[in-house]
């Protein structure tokens, strides 16, 4: 890896090197072992997470070494530069038509995608639940044991090499139409509800307790969030302004299996 690493810094400063076959093999390898798993764009380490940038480097530059390519598929036809994902069932994977993952992404064994859409870059970690119209944007990466709900966004990120990815620990259930972007960070076993929209201006506020407590693009573990606004000043006047409200705290006796949607159900929360 320090030489695919060495290789992909080079021709990052100088793309002329993009012309010599070594350096395609060099960043095919690299877009290879983030299709199997072996790379990742971010990875936990010591309860923190590293960007990995020299791998996003290297999926910038595999569009330019790519040609564009039109795809049919019976009375569809498509006309990009970046393969589809093959082989689901070696992989342990299910996929519902019309489910579409670029070459590039990693699924772990016991996903499940319906009809939704993983762009390059992404990692999807076991037995994870992409819902209908769920998309995971580029370099994203989701846990283990997620639930992705029907028509949520989680955003991708390519430039500037060096913003982290939007990151969804293991075991958390994000709602229905929930917009998670920007590089936010969801703590392990946190539930959103429905509509929940997280960027890095959006103030996370923590009303659970006596006094308010706010976070910036990052959801503590366990957290139960709702949408919620709070009124700011403008030279128009006061407005609301969309926020999200951390509620509570998942219960520990609460069995895992049936605490992500439970756990709103306490709240009186909408899926």
């Amino acid at each position: 890896m320090d030489a695919l690493k060495s290789w992909v810094e080079q021709v990052w400063e100088n793309r002329k090197l993009l012309l010599e076959s070594s350096v395609k093999k060099a960043i095919e390898e690299v877009i290879e072992a983030l299709d199997k798993g072996r790379l990742r764009v971010a990875e936990p380490a010591g309860g923190e997470w590293v960007v990995n940038d020299w791998v996003k480097k290297a999926v910038i530059l595999y569009f330019p070494l790519r040609k564009m390519e039109t795809v049919e598929v019976g009375m569809f036809e498509f006309h990009d530069k970046i393969p589809l994902k093959k082989d689901y069932a070696k992989q342990g994977v299910r996929v519902v038509p019309h489910a579409l993952a670029r070459y590039g992404a990693f699924l772990a064994k016991g996903v499940v995608l319906m009809p939704s859409y993983i762009n390059i870059g992404a990692y999807v970690g076991s037995n994870t639940m992409v819902d209908t119209w769920a998309t995971v944007g580029s370099c994203a990466q989701i846990g283990s044991h997620v639930h992705l709900s029907g028509g949520v966004g989680i955003g991708g990120v390519l430039e500037p090499v060096q913003a982290a990815p939007v990151i969804i620990e293991d075991n958390c259930f994000i709602g229905s139409r929930s917009i998670i972007v920007e590089g936010v960070r969801i703590g392990e076993e946190a539930v959103l509800g429905a509509n929940v929209v997280i960027t890095q201006s959006t103030k996370i506020i923590d009303v659970s307790g006596a006094k308010p407590k706010e976070y910036k693009a990052y959801v503590p573990p366990r957290s139960v969030v709702i949408p919620g606004s709070y009124s700011k000043k403008f030279p128009a006047g006061s407005f609301n302004v969309p926020c999200a409200l951390i509620i509570g705290k998942r219960k520990a006796s609460t069995d895992l299996k049936t605490s992500l949607n439970q756990a709103l159900r306490e709240y009186h929360v909408s899926v």
